[in-house]
């Protein structure tokens, strides 16, 4: 990934992990516990941190901290209690640049020359270390290590004016993706990369306009969902109604198809397309590409469900859950010993012998990533006797690193990218491996399939085609208009 700092892996941290969720509200009266609640929603999105910026018409209160929404902002928390005024920002954190210290803890705040803002950002720059540098060398001085911060330097000192033409001004200096949301005492601002690759929606609740990660954000608190902000939309709301602006070139829109194989809840619907019935198909074109003589179909918690259950209805064998998943093991449990290390996976998942014993088994499950879970699992599987134990995966291999917000391991540590299909059925010892075609999993997203030059989604993960530049370089460019909200043809 294209950090600033490198992190460390928990023991059993083998899957990918998007960055961030991000929730604002403005002009409701329980902005603050609303906000609390959409980020309870917004949970999947980031573990490791959250925080909520409010306005209560005098002055911006921030509470950000490590840990999960419920223990920070749970029943009788002092630091909810704090949360006055009716417009918030909230932000949820598993960071892919910068460390896990409080002060990389968003939404961020600065007071700038016009008044206070706040930032809350899903996404990743790839460019930030080459912004950083050169700010630095001005003299700005930096707080965090978050790429986040490099965004609200380029804001103060922008020249232009208002707030809005200073973040426009600021966006078009970076590279990558992101899905910004910003407040200051009058706005609420949210803005997507013009390729769209990370998701924002606007909803509405009394009246009051919301962005939010994920329309379940909306749900949670009863808000409608009103549309997905387009790739390259800027959009304003204050108390006279809201604005909307493409001030950026248009690109070809590609949003990361690894937010219907795992990243957004089952329950959301994201670009037009209910999360759940998306993972379902895909699971039904697996079965039809790699069909296996089996007994049942059983997922691999949580994130293989879905799929299972379209592979299982598409090969008409019984569904059954043969893994049962424990919710209440943390990513820091305890410190392992080798031992602890090796029986890891059996925190998290524990087999259920009385389905498994004799039986010959399709394992469904979302990726392979480094590999290690997946072979537990077939192991533990195994261990039940089990007499057949067929790994069906719900996405080609993952070959290639993600610089876009999602927090994937070196491109040498996946699996896929060391191995082929027969070599990795070995190193997890499964009766048979395979993995959704390409074609497959645009056929599941009822998109024509993919022909190399004109992709629907970010693929890069699979394919190694990425959209935006990772060069780590400045990318700012002059513009000569009087402001920079003007519509761009």
């Amino acid at each position: 990934m294209t950090g600033l700092t490198e992190r460390t892996v928990s023991f059993d941290d083998d899957t990918l992990h998007d960055e961030c969720g991000v929730f604002g509200i403005f002009g409701h009266e329980d902005a603050g516990a609303l906000a609390v609640l959409g980020l309870h929603a917004l949970q999947h999105r980031g573990q490791e941190s959250a925080g909520i910026v409010t306005y209560d018409g005098t002055q911006f209160i921030a509470e950000r901290h490590l840990g999960l929404v419920g223990d920070i902002f749970g029943k009788n928390s002092l630091h909810a209690q704090k949360l006055k005024g009716a417009n918030a920002l909230g932000h949820v954190r598993y960071s892919t640049t910068g460390g896990t210290t409080v002060r990389n803890v968003q939404p961020m705040f600065a007071d700038l020359a016009g008044g206070g803002i706040a930032l809350a950002h899903n996404g990743n720059l790839t460019n930030a270390v080459a912004l950083r540098e050169e700010l630095v060398h001005e003299g700005a001085i930096f707080q965090s290590t978050s790429d986040t911060e490099t965004i609200i330097h380029l804001v103060a000192r922008s020249r232009y004016n208002p707030v809005v033409d200073k973040l426009v001004d600021a966006l078009k200096q970076v590279e990558g993706a992101y899905s910004l949301v910003g407040l200051t005492s009058k706005k609420l601002i949210g803005v997507r990369d013009p390729w769209g690759v990370r998701p924002l929606v606007l909803g509405e609740l009394d009246g009051a306009p919301i962005l939010a990660s994920e329309s379940c954000a909306l749900d949670i608190i009863g808000a409608s969902f009103v549309r997905d902000i387009e790739p390259g939309e800027l959009i304003v709301a204050t108390k006279d109604g809201i604005e909307s602006y493409h001030p950026f070139a248009p690109q070809p829109e590609r949003f990361c198809i690894f937010e219907y194989i795992y990243f957004a809840r089952p329950d959301s619907v994201v670009e037009g397309r209910n999360v759940y019935e998306v993972r379902k198909r895909i699971g039904a074109e697996l079965a039809r590409e790699s069909p296996v003589d089996a007994d049942m179909v059983i997922p691999v918690p949580d994130s293989g469900v879905p799929a299972a259950l379209g592979f299982a209805n598409a090969a008409q064998l019984p569904f059954e859950l043969g893994i049962i998943r424990n919710h209440y093991v943390g990513r820091t449990f305890i410190e392992p010993s080798d031992r602890i290390r090796h029986l890891g996976v059996r925190l998290k998942h524990n087999p259920n012998r009385a389905q498994l014993e004799g039986k010959r088994v399709v394992l469904v499950d979302d990726s392979i990533v480094r590999g290690t879970t997946s072979k537990k699992i077939v192991q533990m599987v195994r261990d039940c006797g089990a007499s057949e134990v067929h790994f069906r995966i719900a996405s080609p291999p993952t070959t290639h690193s993600c610089f876009y917000g999602v927090d994937t391991p070196n491109r040498q540590d996946l699996l896929a990218h060391r191995m082929g299909v027969e070599e990795m059925r070995q190193f997890i010892d499964a009766d048979s491996l395979a993995f959704i075609s390409m074609d497959g999993l645009y056929r599941a997203m009822s998109e024509p399939a993919r022909d190399g030059s004109h992709p629907q989604f970010c693929d890069a993960c699979f394919s190694g085609d990425y959209p935006i530049e990772l060069t780590d370089v400045s990318g700012g460019r002059k513009n000569a208009q009087l402001s920079l909200l003007a519509e761009v043809a």
